[in-house]
């Protein structure tokens, strides 16, 4: 049984074992796995991509699940008391919450695993579907030059925590007053983006976008970037805010289908969670 809460939780080998379950799992193995297995989801009402790959994650793999909104954690029981009693019944909880600390007490109870589909502060299945994803399109993606683009929240911060499991180079650019915690930061984009194989963007907080105008990721911007540098922008994004539409529409978009490792990476993630020894 493992939890995962931060990237940070992990190990180098075992990021790698992910990944390799994952492959597996392309082959067809692993067929109906969570078979006899309840999963418990908690996601809130506005959840699209996560919420739909983890709960057909389940279900093709055989398993069950039982969704609740976030919100019905929000309430004068002691998390650790859901927790006991859920433990009689569920063989794994998959929780998005704005309160980290929320997830790691549950966690804490070490009754089930315990997995952080997004919070307010990190968001790691997310980073590790895209690393995946990389890793199909550029077998040196751990070797490549990363570039964030964008102000402190879950996305940034789950970058600064593969790069203290993965020792990936990656790099901020944001103006003054936005770095994050354990990225090195640049304020000039037209210098930071040279020599980038990876740009990053998440969307902005209304309050910063008059900060980040002349931080927008563009096409032309995309150019000064080193030979078959790879777009990713964080769903949801906003043409006109952190990306241009015209870059959306260029070949440095890592495109929709980019995305369709997150199915695999979640149940990755879950079966990972459930059967490590």
């Amino acid at each position: 049984m493992r939890n995962l809460i931060e990237l940070t939780d992990l190990t180098v080998n075992e990021v790698q074992r992910i990944f390799n379950i994952a492959d597996k799992m392309n082959k067809g193995e692993y067929e109906k796995c969570f078979k006899g297995k309840t999963i418990i989801l908690f996601f809130p009402s506005s959840s699209i991509r996560t919420r739909v790959t983890f709960e057909k994650g389940i279900f093709d793999l055989g398993g069950q699940s039982i969704l609740f909104p976030s919100d019905a954690l929000d309430k004068k029981e002691e998390i650790k008391d859901v927790v006991n009693y859920l433990h009689n019944w569920a063989d794994c909880i998959v929780v998005r919450h704005a309160d980290i600390d929320l997830i790691a007490r549950m966690a804490e109870c070490n009754l089930l695993p315990i997995v952080n589909a997004m919070t307010g502060v990190n968001h790691p299945c997310e980073i590790l579907s895209d690393l995946y994803s990389l890793s199909k399109i550029r077998k040196d993606y751990l070797d490549l030059n990363y570039l964030f683009v964008g102000a402190p929240g879950n996305i940034g911060n789950a970058w600064a925590e593969a790069k203290k499991v993965l020792g990936i180079n990656i790099k901020q650019c944001c103006p003054a007053g936005y770095e994050i915690s354990g990225l090195t930061a640049e304020h000039d984009i037209n210098k930071a983006i040279v020599n980038s194989d990876i740009i990053l963007t998440d969307s902005l907080p209304s309050k910063a976008l008059s900060d980040f105008s002349s931080y927008q990721i563009t096409n032309e911007l995309m150019q000064k970037a080193n030979a078959g540098a790879v777009l990713n922008p964080c769903p949801p994004f906003f043409r006109g805010e952190e990306v241009s539409a015209d870059v959306i529409n260029s070949k440095y978009f890592a495109g929709y289908s980019f995305k369709k490792h997150l199915l695999i990476m979640h149940q990755a993630i879950m079966y990972f969670s459930m059967f490590n020894d």
